[in-house]
């Protein structure tokens, strides 16, 4: 199963918002007879190109029937059930011979949810499932929450300095990470379905927010700009032919400058205002958890959210207000370097907590160094409601 998990990772970045899947199948003695994995979205699932993979290392039909027979498979997710892009896995399983079949993870979605491996034990196939159940759920971690939420699996990132400064009180911001954490920057928007800033960060930086070398996914690029005064000469715009641009706006947003956008290439959502009752009408924002919402419905995975200060504030104040979790993931990149000053910026603003948690809120907690920069960087865990 390991090595089932190691096949999947291959595919991430190329098949959502399918799952990352691997498949190893073996002989009684535990010797491989053929591996897979789900490639690219709309492709042939795991399992089927594990069989591939057996037929192609056993030509002879009659011993690839013999060797079935007492054959095992590792599947990192339950087989699906159902025709799709491509036909039902179930099926080719068993068409195979194969008379036991290993599952770490029962698929949730509503087309499969436990009838795969229903359909395999009603035809005699002796099935278990749970084994690296932990290891797969978190590899799988966007996708699960895709399926059974509607939202997509929100990342953060910012780079800040070791005073915990994101700009200084000039809001100068360049660069405060070093050309390696850049690069990983780089390779994380690569695999992105969309990067999220706010309207203040896109005017103050005039960002691309493309990947500098391309990766599996070309992420669509979101500016959350309450009256969609996104700039027809911004960076983003002049290259939206490269990447979509689309700037989620307040259903009050002027019409003109709506048209303008969209006359250029830009798509723009309209979206209902931010709940609150200690904002002017003037400074209202768009509803974030209705965009995740939007975004989930188009189908998208992974988003990234990069800034700014008050854009990142809202999206975990919302996570407080709501109970249910928006952020899943951090991405921060700490500089050996100080700011200082006392209007410099912090990377979240927002309202926050009123008690420092009791536990660790990124578990497991991941550590690098890059070059003097240090990457941390896991999955967000919201678990200390009585510290709020």
């Amino acid at each position: 199963m390991r090595r089932a998990i190691a096949l999947a990772r291959q595919g991430l970045g190329f098949v959502e918002p399918n799952p990352a899947v691997g498949a190893v199948l073996v002989d009684a003695r535990r010797n491989l007879l053929g591996e897979g994995w789900h490639e690219r979205f709309g492709g042939p699932h795991a399992e089927v190109n594990a069989l591939a993979d057996f037929k192609n290392r056993n030509s002879d039909a009659k011993a690839r029937s013999e060797l079935a027979a007492t054959a095992t498979l590792f599947v990192t997710l339950e087989p699906c059930c159902h025709t799709g892009k491509t036909p039902p896995c179930t099926d080719a399983v068993l068409a195979s011979g194969v008379r036991r079949v290993v599952v770490a993870l029962g698929d949730p979605s509503l087309h499969v949810s436990g009838g795969g491996i229903a359909q395999l034990k009603r035809a005699g196939i002796d099935v278990s499932v749970g084994l690296l159940e932990a290891e797969v759920r978190q590899l799988n971690a966007p996708f699960l929450k895709l399926a059974q939420t509607g939202l997509p699996y929100v990342h953060v990132k910012w780079a800040m300095t070791l005073d915990g400064n994101i700009a200084t009180r000039t809001g100068s911001s360049q660069w405060i990470s070093n050309e390696k954490s850049r690069a990983v920057v780089h390779e994380l928007r690569g695999r992105m379905d969309a990067i999220i800033v706010g309207a203040g960060t896109a005017r103050a930086d005039d960002p691309s927010l493309t990947a500098r070398s391309p990766g599996p996914r070309t992420a669509t690029r979101v500016v959350v700009d309450s009256q969609a005064a996104l700039s027809v000469e911004s960076q983003l715009v002049k290259t939206v032919a490269d990447a979509p641009v689309l700037v989620a706006t307040l259903e009050s947003a002027p019409e003109d400058r709506i048209a303008i956008l969209q006359t250029v290439g830009v798509d723009v959502v309209r979206l209902p205002a931010l709940a609150s009752g200690n904002r002017l009408p003037e400074s209202a924002r768009p509803d974030l958890r209705a965009l995740l919402i939007e975004l989930g419905r188009r189908g998208m995975t992974n988003v990234l959210v990069e800034g700014g200060s008050d854009l990142l504030g809202s999206l975990f104040d919302l996570d407080l207000k709501e109970g249910q979790q928006l952020v899943d993931e951090a991405h921060i990149f700490v500089a050996p370097k100080f700011a200082g000053g006392a209007k410099a910026v912090s990377p979240v603003g927002g309202i926050g907590l009123e008690h420092i948690p009791q536990l660790s809120q990124i578990d497991p907690l991941q550590i690098e160094v890059l070059d003097g920069d240090v990457y941390i960087h896991g999955p967000v865990v919201n678990r200390d409601p009585a510290g709020l």
